[in-house]
């Protein structure tokens, strides 16, 4: 029987079945052994075989889970909250107050989620070359869809230059403050909506 949950990756209000639950808990089984042995021996020289062992999962098992050690630490669960949260945001919003809502419903999805959340993983983001190098992909991406959002509740082409300027205004921005190390919660989420407010008053001193 399928009961409420507050999963990691869940989503809120969502109900799932025994099955999806006993997948997120080998998911969350396999970062968490991945995480152990990155703290112990290095990103760099902990192996696949070595999580899975780790995680007490085959090596076939890990790969159904995630394609790779990098994603491991990349990859979250929240896509289908990120996009009821997207499908609930109502028409007829200004671009700031577009941008002021999907900050504050993406940020809150993100905060409830712990693995999102934790801050081990974005430090060794932080720390790690190649791990960063692909978080920025992941970003890059993340900015893009972004774009196309914003070009399809505006009536606007994703190629306009003054929506691409704004994007990547408030993108720079966003990003900038998301990865401080001294900032997190309310705090964090204080400091984006105020950026977003210079932004809007054209960035006075």
């Amino acid at each position: 029987m399928a009961t409420p949950t507050t999963t990691p990756g869940a989503g809120p209000g969502r109900r799932i079945g025994l099955r999806e639950k006993n997948k997120m808990r080998t998911r969350k089984a396999i970062r968490d052994a991945a995480m152990r042995l990155f703290a112990e021996q290095g990103y760099a020289q902990t192996t696949v075989e070595q999580i899975a062992r780790e995680a007490e999962v085959s090596h076939t098992t890990f790969f159904r889970y995630f394609a790779s050690k990098e994603q491991v630490v990349l990859a979250d669960d929240l896509e289908q909250a990120r996009e009821e949260a997207l499908a609930a945001i109502p028409p007829g919003l200004g671009h700031f107050d577009l941008l002021r809502r999907l900050v504050t419903d993406l940020f809150r999805v993100g905060a409830a989620d712990e693995w999102v959340d934790n801050a081990d993983r974005m430090r060794l983001i932080q720390a790690e070359p190649a791990l960063r190098t692909a978080y920025q992909i992941e970003s890059d991406r993340a900015i893009s869809e972004l774009t196309d959002f914003f070009a399809d509740y505006t009536g606007r082409s994703s190629d306009d230059l003054r929506l691409r300027v704004f994007i990547a205004a408030a993108g720079g921005v966003m990003f900038h403050f998301a990865e401080s190390d001294d900032l997190d919660g309310d705090d964090l989420l204080a400091t984006l909506l105020e950026a977003i407010d210079l932004l809007e008053r054209g960035l006075p001193l």
